[in-house]
């Protein structure tokens, strides 16, 4: 008798709608003409039809595609990398400048080879794009980059819109999850980008079905906010190959809006979740919604004033 889990069966509300048009098609063969990566094929992204065919939108990947940590989620190739291109940053923003994109996200893989984990190549890669597309809003996903606050700095000097850190998920789950990163150091990450730069936006992502309790997702979300971060994004946890973690359970849609509510009411300026919200998710729409929420706080200030 096998003592084998078996796999859960995927509902049908995670059945994907493929759309290969000429955008999608079109911005596929500029990435690979520019020698550029996605986070959206790298990591199996369930939305890269949505966002490449219907959105035109894309979440460039830099610093090459080999990964120096090997978390347990995710599908990106580790490995020790050997690519260190500083023409990069041109050439993102020059995809950028031709997808006439109205709102970009930067993410990369984890350097830790890199004594600032990257965060120069980073931090070009905003000045270029901006030089280039000045009305462009403009988030970073970055990894810890080690926990090392100059690394942290050198980035948020280069004033993105929106800086996003991934928290993953639960305090408990963490060290099962996700190689060499720590929950509280991802918090701490988040707190000193928002004391940096108070009116940047910061933003975290949570995955679910891993096997964390309704109480610990609460438990995230009262961290978050505990460490001043504006914007939350909640997604199912799906497995990447059978190499990867198993998924415990999944989440409907009437609980993922659930839980969008008690985030909202939990003081964040926008939350997006459901089973197939990733970090990138609508990611336009989120910088949005941050513009208008500080507005509104901007002006009940004035008023009781």
């Amino acid at each position: 008798m096998s003592t084998k889990e078996p796999n859960l069966r995927k509902p049908e509300w995670l059945k994907i709608k493929l759309n290969t048009n000429e955008h999608y098609t079109g911005l596929k063969k500029m990435m690979r003409e520019k020698s550029l990566h996605t986070v959206c094929e790298e990591a199996r992204c369930p939305n890269i039809h949505e966002c490449w065919a219907e959105r035109r939108t894309a979440t460039f990947m830099i610093l090459g595609d080999v990964c120096t940590r090997a978390c347990r989620f995710c599908a990106v190739k580790t490995g020790l990398p050997t690519e260190l291109d500083w023409q990069e940053p041109e050439r993102v923003a020059d995809s950028v400048q031709l997808m006439n994109l109205k709102h970009v996200v930067v993410t990369a893989v984890a350097r830790d080879d890199l004594k600032d984990g990257g965060a120069a190549v980073f931090a070009e890669t905003v000045r270029a794009i901006r030089r280039k597309n000045p009305f462009t809003s403009i988030e970073v996903l970055p990894s810890d980059m080690g926990g090392k606050e100059e690394n942290l700095r050198i980035l948020m000097d280069a004033k993105p819109d929106i800086l996003n850190h991934n928290i993953e998920t639960t305090r408990r789950l963490t060290p099962s999850v996700r190689a060499r990163a720590k929950y509280d150091r991802s918090l701490e990450f988040l707190l000193r980008a928002k004391e940096m730069y108070p009116e940047i936006p910061t933003k975290s992502s949570l995955m679910i079905g891993l096997g964390e309790s309704k109480e610990e997702i609460l438990e995230v979300m009262d961290d978050l906010r505990a460490n001043q971060v504006d914007i939350m994004t909640i997604g199912q946890y799906l497995q990447p190959t059978k190499k990867h973690l198993k998924v415990q359970k999944y989440y409907s849609p009437q609980e993922f809006e659930e839980l969008r509510q008690i985030a909202m009411s939990k003081g964040f300026s926008h939350c997006q979740a459901g089973p197939l919200v990733r970090s990138s998710y609508h990611a336009d729409e989120q910088v949005n919604e941050a513009a208008k929420h500080k507005q509104a706080l901007g002006e009940q200030e004035i008023k009781e004033a």
